[in-house]
């Protein structure tokens, strides 16, 4: 794998931010520096934190990396919770944001267990 960008977890939480940025044009204009730019905010940060932990050269860099994404999928979630609280969304579009980013975490803690097992079998010097 060259390039973060070959990674599957990557191009899903790609999806996910492009999917939220057409989401929040339909919100209140009143939101636009407030929620809006808050979902947006932890949707990017999903995937930048997945790329920069790919660039990373140890196990451990790139596991602090991905745990901070998982976190950004959580907090994109507690996001969404405030707009359905709102009603700037409907359960029905709340429920498939909320799969979307709980399928990015599952995701992101494979590729975690991934790494871990790529570490743990490596030879020491």
């Amino acid at each position: 794998m060259n390039s973060f960008t070959d990674l599957e977890v990557w191009k899903k939480a790609t999806i996910l931010r492009n999917n939220i940025t057409d989401l929040v044009k339909c919100f209140p204009a009143e939101e636009k520096y407030r929620l809006c730019d808050q979902i947006i905010r932890s949707s990017r940060s999903i995937g930048n934190n997945i790329a920069e932990g790919h660039g990373r050269f140890h196990y451990a860099d790139a596991a602090k990396f991905l745990l901070n994404a998982r976190g950004s999928a959580a907090e994109t979630i507690d996001h969404l919770y405030i707009a359905m609280d709102n009603n700037i969304i409907v359960e029905k579009v709340f429920n498939s944001f909320k799969e979307d980013c709980e399928d990015c975490m599952k995701m992101i803690n494979g590729y975690i267990n991934f790494l871990r097992k790529q570490a743990d079998n490596k030879p020491n010097p």
